[in-house]
Parts: C-alpha cells; sequence; structure tokens
C-alpha cells in the first residue's frame, strides 16, 4: 500500500480543491442549502427523509418495530440521494441543519416538530410510543448507555475505517491500521457484554440494539465495507450470535429496505408509503411491470 509523499499542512488551510473519494463532489466545509427543494409531504403522520445507509436503517428499523408492536406509527419514507446533493435543498436543511441523513418530521405536533440525529430519533420515538426503552431506571440508563455509545464510536467505524478502507481515492497503511484497530477494540467492547446479556441493556431488545446493530450488526454479518475477512469479524462470536437474531426479526428486514437504492433489486423499497409496498414495489416488482 503507498504511504503517499509526506504532507506539511499550511499555516491556513483552505478548500482549494475537492477532498477526493467517493463522496468529493459533495464535500464541503461550510452549512446550509445550496438550492431551493421543499420536501414532499405525504399522507401520513410521520415524515422519514433517508437513505438506507446504517444511520438510516435505524429509523427504518424502528418504525417498522412500532407497527409490528401494533403502535399508531404509520410513516411515508421519502429517498434523499446524498450523492445528489438533495441532503442541501432548503427543505431538508430546514429539517435538519447539519444536512445529514435521516431527519423525521412529525405532523402529529402542532408546529410540526424536526427531529434530527439517527439516536434522537430513535429516543424520540421510544418516548413517544412508550416501547423499546425499558421504564426501570437502571435498564433504561444501561439502554442509554449503549444508545450514545453508539452514537459517539460509530463516526470512527464509518467515517474513519469505511472512507480509509473502502473510499479514499488512494489506500494508505497509516489510517487504515489506525481505524482497523479501532474497529476491533470497538467490536471486541461489543463482544465482551453480550458474552453476559442477550440484548446490550439485558434481556431485552431496545433502541439500543437497533442502534448499534445498523453498523456492528451488519459489519459482523459482512454487510459493510467488504471487510469481514480483513476484520476477522467471525472472532466476535457473541456479536455474530445477536447480529444474527436481529437479523431475523422481520421488523427489521423489511426497515432495512426502506430507502434502500444498492443491491439485490428485491431488496429495495426506494420509498415507502404503505406496508404494501414490500410486497408491490420493490424494484424487482417495478423492473418488471
Amino acid at each position: 500500500m503507498s504511504q503517499g509523499t509526506e504532507y506539511t499542512p499550511p499555516k491556513v488551510w483552505t478548500w482549494e480543491k475537492a477532498s477526493g473519494g467517493k463522496f468529493a463532489s459533495i464535500n464541503r466545509p461550510v452549512a446550509g442549502p445550496t438550492h431551493d427543494k421543499e420536501l414532499p409531504v405525504g399522507e401520513h403522520p410521520f415524515q422519514l427523509y433517508s437513505l438506507a445507509t446504517p444511520n438510516g436503517v435505524k429509523a427504518g428499523v424502528m418504525f417498522e418495530e412500532l407497527l409490528a408492536l401494533g403502535h399508531d406509527a404509520e410513516y411515508d419514507a421519502w429517498l434523499i440521494d446524498i450523492g445528489e446533493g438533495e441532503q442541501f435543498g432548503s427543505g431538508f436543511v430546514a429539517a435538519n441543519p447539519n444536512s445529514k441523513i435521516p431527519a423525521l418530521m412529525d405532523h402529529t405536533t402542532q408546529p410540526p416538530t424536526r427531529v434530527f440525529e439517527s439516536g434522537s430519533i430513535l429516543l424520540y420515538l421510544a418516548e413517544k410510543f412508550g416501547t423499546l426503552l425499558p421504564t426501570d431506571h437502571g435498564a433504561r440508563t444501561e439502554a442509554l448507555n449503549w444508545l450514545f455509545w453508539q452514537m459517539g464510536s460509530a463516526p470512527f467505524l464509518g467515517g474513519g475505517f469505511g472512507h480509509f478502507y473502502a473510499y479514499a481515492p488512494e489506500k494508505l497503511e497509516y489510517p487504515i491500521d489506525r481505524y482497523a484497530m479501532e474497529a476491533k477494540r470497538q467490536l471486541d467492547v461489543l463482544d465482551r457484554r453480550l458474552a453476559e446479556s442477550r440484548y446490550l441493556a439485558g434481556d431485552d431488545y431496545t433502541i439500543a440494539d437497533i442502534a448499534n446493530w445498523a453498523w456492528y450488526g451488519q459489519l459482523a454479518l459482512g454487510r459493510l465495507y467488504d471487510a469481514a475477512e480483513f476484520l476477522q469479524v467471525q472472532e466476535y462470536t457473541h456479536v455474530v450470535r445477536w447480529a444474527k437474531e436481529i437479523d431475523a426479526r422481520p421488523a427489521v428486514q423489511r426497515g432495512r429496505m426502506v430507502n434502500r437504492t444498492f443491491g439485490e433489486p428485491e431488496t429495495q423499497l426506494h420509498e415507502r408509503h404503505d406496508a404494501s409496498d414490500f410486497e408491490t414495489r420493490t424494484q424487482d416488482k417495478l423492473q418488471s411491470s
């Protein structure tokens, strides 16, 4: 692997060129909208604007779990194509000033409540519907421990390891080694916890599991960055056991499909507006019609 030439930072950094890599065309050092575009609004109380990245998967899974539990949580899920910069449209920026998916608008309140950051969406919905978050103080705290652990840790997996291993314009040994070490350390943290507990907060499945599974569960199942062999994920046997158990849940299987634009056509549901869409509007069905 190439180390490249040594880089000496200037006294003052300036943005003179795209930063390189898969998302170079949309990287920029400022916030705010780049164009005017209002967000679509469907007929359901909850409007989700997302893409099936690990963070987006959390929201899709959460809604499908709520519906499976019998809650009145019908939602419209609209695709936000981050590769095309749709997250910088004025409507999306109003929903999330950080221009990251997912973003949620709750129209059961007046005015509608905006919710951004995937962890905030999980916590908001768990509290709104009184489920998937323990009421016992100790168990609730443990669930929140693992929810916020994921929010703080996954950027090292995604923006660190994932970027340099899968997306950077050239393979550099130092950052790949640095973040591979951290990714494996994080897997070990989870493995040690799951050696003593069925789920992260104890015996019950919670939003902590949804949040962590979207990243580390899918990594353990070989779905992130084509890195399962490189990171030897099979060594983390308790994470693998937990990942497979959650993966078998029907709501998780549906949630993974929401706003998905990659993979096999039958796994892609670009927009979700009704429960029947999983049977009638996946890409394989649309392509054959």
